[in-house]
C-alpha cells in the first residue's frame, strides 16, 4: 500500500491559508447570499479550492445560482460519477455544458478548480474555460459552449448564490468535505496563475498565492474562512454569506497548504458511513488513514461515539490492507496480517501488536477518548496508547517494524458502532485544546510523552519529519 499524498499536500509555500470550512453532507451545510446588484453576466471567474470527503454519493454544489424548478441554474457541481460539471440552464435550455472524462476520487488531495467565462470571445471554446490545479480541462465526454455575448445566471439580479448545495427549491445536493479561498471575480476572466502558481523547485506542485488583491467587482466575494464565529464574512467587504448548518468547529486548519490525515472512503470493506469530512464514521469493517508514515513520531486522537452493547470496535495501526484470509478471529481478539489493534466486544477492548505477541485489555466506553503515540525513531518501533489522558498507558508495545510499508491509522468497526477520529481538526469542541510542538493541529490531550514529542499527521510535519 503506497503512502498517499495531494498533489499539493508535502511542499512547503510562502504564503499560508490559515483556514477551511468543513461541509457535511448529511447536515445539510450550505451559505448562501442574494447578489448586491447588476453585475458583469458575460465575464467573470471562480475559484475555490477543495478536498472531498464522501465521493459518489449522489451531486455535490461547490456554487450554484437560480432556480432549478424553472429548468433556470447556473451549477458548477461533481457528479455521483466523480467527474466535474460546469452548466448553465436558462428555461429548459442546456447553453453551458461542459463535463469532465477525469474522474476526482482523491480524498488525500486538495484540488483547485477555476471557471473562466468571457463569451464576448469570437472562438466558442474560448467563452467557458474549467482549469484544474493550474491545468486547463480540455478532455469533456459532454462539451457545449454557449452562443457569442451570452448571459449567464451568474452576476444576475435574482437568484440566490449558494455554496455548498444547490440554490432555490428543490435543495439537495450538499458539498461533502472541506473548502478554502473562494472567490469570485465580476468583471474579469482571469487565468488560474490569478489564484496560484506552480512551485518553481516541485514544478508539478500546484499552490495558493494571496488573493485579496484582486478586483473583485459589484457582486465579486472572498471566503476565507478566518472568522469562526462568521464563517460566511465576504473579507472582500461585501454582503456576508449566510450560513446554515454550519458551526464554528467547522472552522478547520486543514487547508491547501496544509493537508491533514482523515479516514479514506476509498477504503471501505463493508459499507461504512463516513461523514464530518471523512472524521467520524458509523458501521463497515475496516479503513485506515488518508496519510501513512514509515519514519517519525506521530499522534492522533479516536473517540468511541456509541453505547451499543453489541457493537465490535477496533482501533489501532496497520500497514495497510489485508484481505479475508488474513484475519482469523479468537474470542474478543483480532488478527491482522500486520496491524497493532484494538477489538471490542461491548465496551471491553484487547490490544494486539504485529502479529500476535500478547496484549492486554481496557474498558473504553462511549465518550472515551483514546490517544495514539507512535513512535517510528526508536530502535524498537513502539505505540503507545493512552485512555481520556491517564497516567499509565493502557497499551505500551513495540513493534516488529522494518520500515518497508507505510504505517496508517487503523479502523475496524461492527454493526451498530460509530467513532470519530482527530487527526488535528477536531470535529466537536474540546475540553482543552493542544497544538503539537510545531502549532499544528487540535487535540484534547498533550501531544508530548514521557518528554518526547509527537506532532500532528500534516503535510508540513511530513515535509519536516516524514
Amino acid at each position: 500500500m503506497p503512502l498517499i499524498l495531494g498533489t499539493n499536500s508535502i511542499k512547503d509555500t510562502s504564503y499560508d491559508v490559515a483556514n477551511s470550512c468543513r461541509f457535511e453532507d448529511g447536515d445539510s451545510a450550505t451559505m448562501s447570499k442574494s447578489n448586491s446588484g447588476s453585475g458583469n453576466r458575460r465575464t467573470w471567474t471562480f475559484s475555490c479550492w477543495v478536498k472531498l470527503g464522501n465521493m459518489g454519493i449522489g451531486d455535490r454544489n461547490l456554487l450554484s445560482i437560480g432556480d432549478d424548478i424553472s429548468n433556470t441554474m447556473f451549477v458548477l457541481d461533481f457528479l455521483s460519477s466523480d467527474i466535474l460539471r460546469v452548466e448553465d440552464s436558462q428555461s429548459g435550455s442546456n447553453n453551458i455544458g461542459l463535463r469532465t472524462t477525469q474522474v476526482f476520487r482523491d480524498p488525500s488531495a486538495w484540488y483547485h478548480i477555476c471557471v473562466a467565462v468571457d463569451t464576448t470571445q469570437g472562438t466558442a471554446a474560448n467563452r467557458v474555460k474549467l482549469y484544474v490545479n493550474g491545468v486547463q480541462v480540455t478532455a469533456f465526454g459532454t462539451e457545449t459552449y454557449p452562443d457569442e455575448d451570452y448571459e449567464t445566471l451568474v452576476n444576475h439580479t435574482t437568484g440566490d448564490v449558494t455554496i455548498g448545495s444547490r440554490a432555490a427549491s428543490p435543495s439537495g445536493t450538499y458539498f461533502d468535505g472541506y473548502m478554502a479561498e473562494v472567490v469570485m471575480v465580476d468583471g474579469s476572466a482571469l487565468a488560474p496563475t490569478s489564484f496560484g502558481e506552480f512551485d518553481s523547485d516541485s514544478p508539478t506542485i500546484w499552490k495558493p498565492i494571496d488573493v485579496s488583491g484582486l478586483t473583485f467587482g459589484t457582486n465579486g466575494f472572498y471566503l476565507d474562512f478566518e472568522d469562526s464565529a462568521n464563517l460566511g464574512n465576504d473579507a472582500n467587504g461585501g454582503t456576508d454569506f449566510t450560513e446554515s448548518n454550519l458551526a464554528a468547529t467547522d472552522q478547520t486548519t486543514d487547508t491547501p497548504t496544509n493537508s491533514f490525515a482523515t479516514l479514506n472512503p476509498l477504503v471501505n470493506f463493508n459499507s461504512g458511513v463516513f461523514s464530518e469530512g471523512s472524521c467520524a464514521i458509523t458501521f463497515g469493517d475496516d479503513t485506515i488513514s488518508t496519510i501513512g508514515v514509515t519514519k517519525g513520531r506521530w499522534y492522533w486522537e479516536a473517540q468511541r461515539t456509541n453505547t451499543s452493547t453489541e457493537a465490535h470496535f477496533g482501533i489501532g495501526v496497520s500497514t495497510g490492507f489485508y484481505d479475508a484470509t488474513s484475519i482469523v478471529s479468537d474470542g474478543d481478539r483480532l488478527y491482522t496480517r500486520s496491524g497493532a489493534t484494538y477489538f471490542s466486544t461491548a465496551s471491553n477492548l484487547g490490544i494486539l501488536s504485529f502479529g500476535s505477541n500478547g496484549g492486554t485489555s481496557a474498558a473504553v466506553g462511549n465518550g472515551d477518548v483514546i490517544g495514539f503515540y507512535l513512535d517510528l525513531e526508536s530502535d524498537t518501533k513502539n505505540i503507545t496508547i493512552k485512555k481520556n489522558d491517564g497516567g499509565t498507558p493502557i497499551v505500551d508495545v513495540d513493534l516488529t517494524y522494518s520500515g518497508e510499508e507505510p504505517i496508517f491509522a487503523f479502523c475496524r468497526m461492527n454493526s451498530g458502532c460509530a467513532s470519530s477520529w482527530n487527526f488535528g481538526n477536531p470535529i466537536a469542541a474540546l475540553t482543552s485544546a493542544n497544538s503539537d510542538p510545531n502549532g499544528y493541529g487540535s487535540f484534547e490531550f498533550s501531544t508530548t510523552l514521557s518528554s518526547v514529542d509527537y506532532y500532528a499527521l500534516c503535510s508540513k510535519n511530513l515535509a519536516e519529519f516524514g
